[in-house]
């Protein structure tokens, strides 16, 4: 399924790369297969093959448009219908101050057993991600670019790389 025209960012033979829809974080992007599959051993091998560059592209762009200080990939979800695809999430350095201003999610630590870490760790901020960027009505404001203006240097960026490929 393509993704709205706003959200759109690039394409290959075997996947699609856009912005979350429902993301105020600028930056947040979803590599998506044009293909029916549930696992990554359900593709073709061309599709596989298209894959790893496209996910390195897509966080180079990031880190080197953005200023992205990291970027977090990963395969989440179990819904049935929506097509196989991998979260790309920028971690900007507001992000994790934000974050660990945030006394709900100091919380968390109640979780971890032994020493307190002074780091948070991955999931931490992907729940922060997720909780304050996708679904909360009112999202943090953000710092840097917009969503739009992210959108559009990332699809010129991605873009030009494609074509390198």
């Amino acid at each position: 399924m393509r993704p709205a025209s706003q959200f759109f960012i690039a394409e290959t033979d075997g996947w699609v790369v856009s912005h979350r829809a429902n993301s105020a974080l600028p930056g947040y992007l979803v590599v998506a297969s044009k293909r029916s599959a549930d696992d990554l051993s359900d593709l073709s091998d061309d599709d596989l093959r298209e894959i790893s560059p496209l996910l390195a592209l897509s966080q180079a762009a990031l880190k080197e448009e953005l200023r992205v200080p990291r970027v977090y990939i990963g395969r989440y979800g179990h819904s049935s219908g929506l097509a196989f695809h991998f979260h790309i999430i920028p971690i900007y350095e507001w992000v994790e101050k934000l974050f660990w201003r945030d006394a709900r999610y100091r919380l968390l630590g109640q979780f971890t057993e032994g020493e307190e870490e002074s780091e948070t760790d991955d999931a931490e901020l992907t729940l922060f991600v997720w909780r304050e960027f996708c679904e909360r009505a009112l999202p943090p404001p953000i710092e840097g670019p917009t969503v739009s203006e992210a959108i559009d240097l990332l699809r010129k960026t991605i873009r030009l790389r494609l074509q390198a490929i």
